[in-house]
């Protein structure tokens, strides 16, 4: 009975001193603050491993989930399964240029593409590849996202994932002015410089790595983790022999890149 009565007193001095009830709040947002951008500051390009169909009820009613899926179709459909304001699961345990938890800040879009099966991988198809591109032009443009955080899952997992794999049209995004790419001249010069004077040693290997973005420890050793890093460097920027061995041509286009 007594708390009771002080629920009962408390509410009335909370109505006699004018304040709000609960959900009530007015509150002016006529003004805005000049400081401020996006919270978005990456984006995350994965693929499905499965068709249309199932993709759409796995991102949608399991504990996974994108920002966008990109379908297939003859003529591929976009749906928006997160809004861009909130948190999509996509990214998983992954870390790009030291930072972490990239759920957090980045949008996730998966594309509907098989992967590897059997040896071999899937293409995209060139309506997959204009849909992808001009979705990643408008995202850029909302919220300023650098070329250098337009990655793969693979490049922030490279020890866990390898998606959106080889034939990803990296290169061709890239000359849409979209992600980061290297001066082809440049690296052809530093790969006949390699292979006069011999590669630089995997300390070398490594710090470039980290300059890139990767994740990748400072063993000094060509360890099974540094290999599926440059394994996942060479699937971005080198897919015709993502090996993880450090030859001349791969490390030339890491010198190479900006």
């Amino acid at each position: 009975m007594f708390r009771k009565y002080l629920a009962g007193a408390l509410l009335a001095l909370l109505a006699a001193c004018g304040a709000p009830a609960p959900g009530a709040l007015d509150i002016d947002r006529s003004i805005q603050a000049k400081s401020q951008n996006s919270r978005v500051e990456f984006i995350v390009l994965h693929y499905t491993s499965t068709g249309n169909e199932a993709s759409l009820k796995i991102l949608s009613q399991l504990n996974v989930s994108s920002h966008y899926l990109i379908t297939n179709d003859p003529a591929p459909r976009v749906y928006q399964l997160v809004d861009e304001s909130r948190r999509a699961w996509h990214a998983g345990v992954s870390e790009w240029f030291g930072r972490s938890d990239m759920n957090a800040s980045s949008i996730g879009i998966e594309i509907v593409n098989h992967g590897r099966e059997g040896g071999d991988w899937e293409p995209y198809t060139a309506a997959q590849t204009a849909v992808i591109g001009a979705l990643l032009q408008d995202i850029i443009r909302r919220h300023q996202i650098k070329a250098i955080n337009i990655v793969g899952h693979s490049d922030i997992a490279p020890q866990r994932k390898i998606d959106p794999g080889p034939l990803f049209p990296w290169k061709q995004l890239a000359q849409q002015g979209i992600g980061r790419w290297y001066d082809e001249a440049r690296a052809q010069e530093y790969q006949r410089e390699f292979l006069r004077d011999g590669l630089p040693d995997m300390a070398w290997v490594q710090r470039e790595l980290q300059r890139a973005g990767y994740k990748v420890a400072h063993s000094g050793v060509l360890d099974k983790a540094s290999r599926n890093v440059i394994a996942a460097f060479q699937m971005h920027y080198r897919p015709a022999l993502y090996d993880g061995n450090p030859d001349a041509e791969t490390l030339a286009i890491l010198k190479a890149l900006p």
